[in-house]
């Protein structure tokens, strides 16, 4: 049968089959990831960071974030374990010599290689375009190639020269597996700081607790001190009753009272070397003793005179 003006169709036009999966552009899938913020898909600038999971971000981004997580922003599961900006790392790295960046194409009448990449590799001078394999140091920050890694052995970093260790190497944007890995090692790693500060307060708990301890077996009650004191004698001097030992360091800080009549309860009219002329001179002689009769009253009266 034909169609209106004898046209024919073809079985592709009545006939629908499978729809084709789109395949998406690899060159376009890197550039993505290597050229452009994880969270704000803006084109990368220095500051860069990255996260423990080895994704790329503007440093701006990720503290605009931080500071107002309540607001409306694409790809926020991205930077959903992160923290704060001690969760993320900031890069050294390298330029590019061949990159003119966009100072070549300002007017988008050029063809702009997808290939070429803003940072390389110190060491080897691959470029950081995804088609080889980055890591980057949790320590310094530096950026190296798996090549130059696996070339050049060794436990110090080829840019600055600080030490570091196998786990200190964190991938920049892994596949899937590679990701899977450093999630697990970022939960571990975050455990294990945990646990470590609660021992440590635990410790300056204990600590303080003991210290207390040891100032209030130090300290003298104020009501025994007054209890045991004693009114003054004739040349006044304080006759104190020994009060309680104390052991350790307490009793080493305590100094024995110092003076003629140091530990002796004798009072002065009973010394027999005096003479009575010197011992009427204090209250406590006989002479000075008065009855009631004898005792006056005080008498208050205007200072002045006429």
């Amino acid at each position: 049968m034909g169609c209106d003006g004898g046209t024919i169709p073809k079985r592709h036009e009545l006939v629908k089959g499978p729809k084709k999966v789109e395949k998406v552009d690899k060159n376009a899938e890197l550039a993505a990831k290597w050229k452009y913020c994880a969270l704000s898909q803006e084109k990368l600038k220095r500051p860069i960071v990255a996260c423990d999971l080895g994704r790329l971000y503007n440093k701006d981004s990720i503290i605009e974030y931080l500071l107002d997580k309540s607001a409306e922003r694409p790809n926020t599961e991205v930077v959903a374990h992160i923290r704060g900006i001690k969760d993320v790392k900031e890069l050294n790295l390298t330029d590019n010599p061949a990159w003119e960046g966009e100072r070549r194409n300002i007017k988008g009448d050029c063809y702009e290689d997808m290939n070429c990449a803003m940072f390389i590799c110190p060491v080897v001078g691959l470029e950081m375009n995804g088609k080889h394999k980055f890591f980057y140091l949790q320590t310094c920050g530096c950026v190296f190639s798996e090549r130059a890694l696996k070339e050049v052995k060794t436990e110090i970093c080829h840019k600055c020269g600080d030490p570091f260790q196998e786990d200190d190497l964190v991938v920049l944007n892994g596949t899937k597996e590679d990701v899977e890995k450093l999630q697990k090692t970022m939960e571990e790693r975050r455990s294990k700081a945990k646990t470590a500060k609660k021992s440590k307060k635990s410790k300056d708990a204990k600590v303080s607790k003991k210290q207390d301890a040891a100032a209030e077996s130090c300290d003298v009650p104020k009501n025994t001190s007054e209890a045991e004191s004693t009114p003054l004698d004739g040349d006044g001097s304080s006759q104190s009753a020994p009060g309680p030992s104390t052991s350790g360091e307490c009793s080493k800080e305590l100094k024995a009272p110092v003076g003629p009549v140091a530990g002796s309860k004798r009072s002065i009219q009973g010394m027999k070397d005096k003479s009575e002329i010197y011992k009427s001179l204090f209250t406590s002689h006989s002479s000075a003793k008065r009855t009631k009769d004898q005792i006056s009253n005080w008498v208050t009266h205007t200072p002045y005179h006429f």
